[in-house]
């Protein structure tokens, strides 16, 4: 089964544009996600279409993040792409006859709903800025960890 990762591979985009201080290209994006440029800019389009991003053109434009990071949560971004299925697993008839194969259906329906529930509550708490914290906070280890390994190699 494929995976669907638009929402993860639009964040890891939007983090990457809340370290730049000046706007990023789509091909500049399209490079750091491995991807084509077109693909960026109808992810962006959408994005700006709901006023997470904006366009600046001309000689040094590109894409910025319009909206403070500590007021994005995950559910707007998940929201924004058009709220896609989360779950790849469903039942094997949506509308069986056999009534062994609706008491399956009801439980799982009740379980996935119950489980989407969760999920989204929880997307809902995640900002864009709690992201752009953890990342540093990742940057500061990794860098305190080469300190250190530099240190113990040097005597």
């Amino acid at each position: 089964m494929k995976r669907d990762s638009r929402l993860s591979g639009i964040l890891h985009v939007l983090l990457h544009m809340a370290e730049e201080k000046d706007p990023v290209t789509s091909e500049h994006l399209a490079k750091a996600m491995r991807t084509n440029p077109v693909v960026i800019r109808r992810i962006m389009a959408g994005l700006r279409q709901e006023g997470f991003v904006r366009s600046e053109k001309g000689h040094g434009g590109g894409w910025r993040i319009a909206r403070d990071l500590s007021t994005v949560t995950l559910r707007d971004i998940y929201e924004a792409i058009g709220s896609p299925d989360i779950f790849a697993i469903g039942n094997r008839t949506e509308a069986p006859g056999c009534l062994v194969e609706q008491s399956v259906n009801a439980a799982m329906d009740d379980a996935f709903d119950k489980a989407e529930t969760l999920l989204l509550e929880r997307f809902g708490k995640v900002t864009l800025a709690a992201l752009s914290a953890d990342f540093h906070a990742r940057m500061t280890q990794r860098a305190n960890q080469c300190e250190f390994e530099d240190r113990t190699h040097v005597s």
